[in-house]
């Protein structure tokens, strides 16, 4: 253990890190106080973790019937494995290219994925992280369909040339047995026949090989004999082939939307042509032609109508239709529509057997930003209810907050609020895909992710354990009227469209209090309560903030900065005069001139609010003499003091949500300079209390420990931003100061302080930050009527850069996180609300004599500083970057201590130690590619943080040494044994004369011996880099080498399971065959021949 002696320091010794300084000052923390620092590099570690939500450009699909798990492929080279809910895997292939195809070896844990580079992978499915045993490059033929037949080691791949290679899966070597264009076709054939769009072998004859050539050439090729035995002609292009089980029938898709039945024996012509979604004149004509039918498959039934399951094959008249699948029983033809255009769909059966019938019970659909799966055996069609977190993207995500280590109960009460919002309708049975076993996490702890979306909603999810679970969500949009049409649509709105988009928010859990601000400059205060309310009037509050550039009032800053306002009917009061120097100003006018209109109007009529986030202010700043109002750049609440503070960049505003009052709206300039407390104190009109009003059940202003913090939001790189009228340049705009960052606390305001009283730290995007003196009045009734105080104190600090982040700690270097009130549900009855009271804390602890001394935690885009007070004397400071700048900073919790986490947009994430500011971790991870990073990139406590690393996707990473040793341990198995079914019973007859499916010894075909070796020009085999994968980047050292040995006796433990499983089965066999036995010799001992 470290410790670092405050009197070393200030006798200028440097700190630990090069780029640290520090500097005598008097009046700093006395000079027997030691500050113990317990966080060493060695407690630190970077790795990603899990990835959740919905696989962003998927293209395509597979799926083990046996292990019950789906893989789908992306454009982008990555994987997705899934299985029950809570089992979920991703990795990635390194070229990046597309994933053109998947094949699951069928309860073997491993998978055959095909590339658009022309490449083959062989994935082990086995381990908890997958890694790529072997890969297999082609070098002069283009890869186009791949097929792997069940409990074979032989993979097929057809090529764009029209030829089939087969490849050892074992080995991943390349057969010398070829099937070529021009041996499979007619020889009077003169055009090539396209590329080869389908291979499948007969399910009862492994011998013959069925192949599709995209011109509609159809070829039945003899495997051993090495010829075609028959070719079956169509003049239309072929998309995909599918067999009925016996064997003995093929469907063919095609390119005009029409579907062609063979008879195997009978190549001549197709025994029936059907044009699903086809007019049928009534002069026998042929249909007119549909659009192409991309995919069919064909599936049979014990008991009934066999299933013919597709997509595509729609009228060219259905113009504008949404994408549908059809479902073909018996008679009837069900086509359901889907949101998103059809990638892949796959029939899910009972058997993995092709000879056998398929019994088909479900449809898996893969679509562009969703995966559906249809049920198949209940009338109408319904859809199993999805348990993975797929709809992160059902609006784009604007904003993110990470919550780890929240209060117990905060999960189970936004469940509890939040099941009531699930859609009916679901399919009864449980959910199909449901292979894989959860993993054996030792993390406990609650964890919460809080989305901000492009449409006003904002989702809780469970994060807990390394999984994701949706908890609740809420629509904020319903607190505004819509606008239901265009030419209804206000002149008003600064952003051309989602003008209720999420821009930051800011949430206490142990109050549960959420505020959030918006793109059209409102902000929305909401509660959380267990009951159904009806609010009358949704309270607003008007607020004009205006540009301290502004040329459209006098230009003395001196002077009064507000024009007088019109006065709104009885609800307002006249406007009173103001100080000189305050721009203070509050109307309640929804239908005065332009210049005094917000860009949102909000709902007049009744709003009937579910259990749940309740609306209990909304804040709006209004247009200035036809200047739009500023969007808003940081925001904060605190439920101890009842306050929300935001900022932009014209300036500061304060607001008493429990009184619905304007406290505070200060120019940027203003607050540089120190104010007299008393003259702060609004004059502003409030408005009358309207009747049946909630306000009497907020009172209290008691304060405790509190782990909440403001969310940061940089004004250029973190905000989200559209396109915004104003006569202001976009050059005036940038250079403007605008306000960052927010951070309540219990300090001391000034310098001559003795005893902590309540502050607000306000940092802005020039680097500069304030102290702000807040006077709160005595709790209960008192606080809703006595008004707040707020005194500006002057600059405390400047830093490079705008400020990122603020924190206080105490003289033994423990945080002090702004004070909270305890939740209690504002709509319960008296008698609660009470009880409610006497859980909280009496009084905030701000009156002792002799208070300890503090640090100020600052962090901006450029570098951090420690800052003793009261003497407001700079401790330490360390350069964070000079060439690059820090996109979001916080100050954490990790392993019982406190650091700030940085990641900066040349990809650097970095922790440094408090209060000493000593590099513990610098790593290389991720260059900023998207602004969506910068956007949605924060760190939460004990080491975790998570990103969006595309529209669809969160990637969780952790930057703690005892998560990533952890790891192996709480991620989820994808492989779990299973006995694989029996095959089916080839019946008394049929295997007397010979029916039922013929088997063929493939190795006999295509091993070395009988095919000789392929061209090693073909292809270049690549060997994976196995079980080792898993551990690159997870873990190095003496710890790696142990990790790895421990998977590698996981393995093998499990093999020699399943090998005692297998041994203990045959020993209870033998042991009832025995038994028999010696059961037959007595009953026939003492028996003659002839009586037998």
């Amino acid at each position: 253990m470290k410790k670092f002696n405050i009197r070393k320091v200030l006798d200028g010794l440097t700190a630990a890190s090069s780029s640290s300084s520090a500097t005598a000052q008097p009046g700093t923390p006395r000079e027997n106080d030691v500050v113990q620092e317990t966080l060493q590099s060695e407690h630190f570690q970077l790795c990603k973790t899990v990835r959740h939500g919905f696989p962003y450009q998927p293209s395509s699909m597979a799926f083990d019937p046996v292990q019950k798990i789906l893989a789908i492929g992306t454009q982008t080279g990555a994987l997705r494995l899934f299985g029950r809910a809570g089992v979920e895997c991703y990795c990635q292939h390194e070229s990046g290219a597309a994933v053109i195809q998947l094949q699951f070896l069928i309860n073997e844990g491993a998978l055959v994925s095909a590339l658009a580079d022309d490449s083959i992978h062989l994935w082990n499915l086995r381990q908890k992280i997958p890694a790529i045993l072997h890969s297999l490059k082609f070098n002069r033929e283009r890869i186009t369909y791949c097929h792997l037949p069940f409990q074979s080691k032989w993979l097929y791949i057809g090529t764009e040339r029209g030829n089939i290679h087969i490849v050892n899966v074992e080995s991943f070597t390349l057969s010398g047995y070829v099937i070529m264009w021009n041996k499979a076709i007619e020889l009077s054939t003169k055009t090539h026949p396209g590329p080869v769009v389908h291979i499948s072998d007969n399910p009862m004859d492994e011998g013959k090989l069925l192949i599709g050539f995209e011109s509609g050439v159809v070829v039945l090729w003899d495997l051993k004999s090495k010829k075609a035995d028959y070719r079956y002609n169509y003049d239309e292009a072929i998309h995909s082939v599918a067999w009925h089980h016996e064997g003995k029938q093929f469907v063919c898709s095609h390119s005009d939307g029409t579907l062609t039945t063979w008879n195997v024996r009978t190549p001549a012509k197709p025994a029936q042509i059907i044009t699903p979604h086809g007019k049928q004149p009534k002069d026998g004509k042929k249909p007119e032609p549909c659009k192409p039918i991309l995919k069919v498959e064909y599936k049979t039934t014990r008991a009934g109508d066999p299933f013919m399951v597709l997509s595509g094959g729609l009228s060219y008249d259905t113009v504008g239709r949404r994408a549908c699948l059809t479902v073909m029983h018996g008679k009837s033809t069900a086509v359901l529509e889907m949101d998103y255009p059809i990638v892949d769909f796959l029939t899910l059966c009972e058997t993995p057997y092709p000879n056998d019938f398929q019994e088909p019970y479900a449809v898996v659909v893969l679509l562009e930003k969703d995966l559906v799966v249809i049920d198949l055996g209940q009338i109408g069609y319904p859809i199993f209810e999805n348990p993975y977190p797929l709809a992160i993207h059902e609006s784009p995500v604007t904003c993110c907050e990470y919550f780890a280590d929240c209060p117990a109960e905060l999960i189970p009460a936004l469940y509890s609020v939040g099941c009531r919002q699930k859609r009916q309708g679901y399919s009864k049975k449980e959910w199909p895909i449901s292979g894989g076993n959860w993993g054996q996490g030792t993390q406990s702890y609650p964890e919460i992710i809080i989305t901000g979306h492009a449409d006003g909603s904002i989702k809780f999810w469970d994060a807990s354990a390394l999984m994701l679970q949706a908890l609740y969500k809420l629509k904020t949009a319903k607190v505004f009227e819509r606008a239901r049409g265009k030419e209804e649509k206000p002149n008003t709105d600064i952003v051309d469209e989602d003008p209720f988009a999420i821009q930051t928010l800011s949430w206490c859990p142990e109050s549960r209090m959420l505020c959030l601000a918006g793109v059209s400059a409102h902000v929305i205060v909401y509660r959380f309560s267990k009951q159904e309310i009806t609010t009358e009037a949704v309270e607003l509050l008007e607020v004009r903030m205006q540009s301290e550039f502004s040329d459209v009032d006098s230009p003395d800053p001196g002077g009064d900065q507000t024009p007088t306002l019109p006065t709104s009917g009885a609800s307002s009061s006249p406007q009173e005069s103001e100080p000189p120097t305050q721009p203070l100003t509050g109307s309640n006018s929804s239908d005065g001139p332009r210049d005094n209109i917000p860009c949102l109007q909000v709902r007049s009529s009744p709003l009937k609010q579910s259990p749940g986030y309740q609306v209990e202010l909304v804040i709006q700043l209004v247009w200035v003499s036809g200047e739009p109002p500023q969007q808003i750049t940081s925001l904060a609440i605190n439920s101890s003091y009842g306050l929300v503070v935001f900022g932009n960049s014209n300036g500061l505003g304060v607001v008493d949500y429990l009184q619905k009052t304007l406290l505070l709206n200060m120019g940027t300039s203003e607050l540089y300079s120190p104010s007299d407390p008393y003259q702060r104190q609004p004059r502003s009109p409030r408005k009358a209390k309207p009747a049946g009003a909630i306000c009497e059940s907020n009172d209290g202003s008691n304060t405790s420990e509190d782990r909440c913090r403001s969310p940061t939001s940089d004004a250029k790189d973190n905000s989200f931003t559209r396109s915004r009228s104003s006569s202001v340049t976009s050059i005036d705009r940038e250079s403007r100061e605008a306000l960052s960052s927010f951070y309540f606390c219990e300090s001391f305001p000034r310098k001559t302080d003795s005893l902590v009283s309540p502050c607000l730290l306000v940092g802005t995007t020039q680097g500069s930050v304030m102290m702000v003196a807040l006077s709160l009045p005595p709790g209960g009734d008192q606080r809703l009527q006595q008004l707040v105080g707020i005194a500006s104190c002057g600059t405390l600090v400047k830093l490079k850069g705008g400020i990122l982040t603020m924190a206080l700690l105490d003289a033994t270097g423990t945080l002090l996180p702004p004070s909270f009130e305890q939740w209690y549900d504002p709509n319960a009855s008296d008698e609660e609300k009470e009880k409610g009271r006497k859980r909280r804390p009496a009084s905030p602890p701000s009156s002792q004599e002799g208070q300890e001394p503090q640090f100020a935690i600052l962090c901006s885009e450029k570098q951090a500083k420690v800052v003793a007070l009261p003497s407001q004397t700079r401790i330490y400071k360390h350069s964070i970057t000079e060439t690059s700048f820090v996109l979001r900073a916080d100050v954490v919790q990790m392993a019982g201590a406190n650091c700030i986490a940085c990641f900066c947009a040349n990809g650097h994430i970095m922790t440094l130690s408090l209060p000493s500011l000593r590099p513990l971790l610098d790593v290389n991870y991720l260059p900023l590619t998207d602004m969506r990073i910068a956007r949605t990139f924060c760190f939460s406590n004990l080491g975790q943080a998570l990103y969006l690393i595309s529209p669809t996707e969160i990637q969780r990473i952790t930057y703690s040494q005892e998560t990533c040793d952890n790891l192996q341990e709480m991620l989820s198995e994808l492989f779990t044994p299973v006995e694989t079914p029996e095959a089916p019973n080839r019946g008394f007859f049929k295997g007397l004369f010979g029916g039922g499916a013929q088997s063929l010894d493939r190795e006999d075909l295509f091993g070395e011996t009988a095919a000789g070796k392929a061209s090693r020009s073909l292809a270049q085999h690549i060997p994976g880099p196995g079980s080792m994968e898993g551990m690159k980047g997870a873990a190095s050292g003496v710890v790696g080498e142990l990790a790895r040995a421990r998977i590698a006796l996981d393995e093998r433990g499990q093999k020699l399971g399943e090998l005692e499983e297998r041994t203990a089965a045959m020993m209870a066999s033998a042991e009832s065959f025995s038994k028999h036995a010696h059961d037959m010799m007595l009953k026939y001992k003492d028996k003659k021949w002839y009586q037998l």
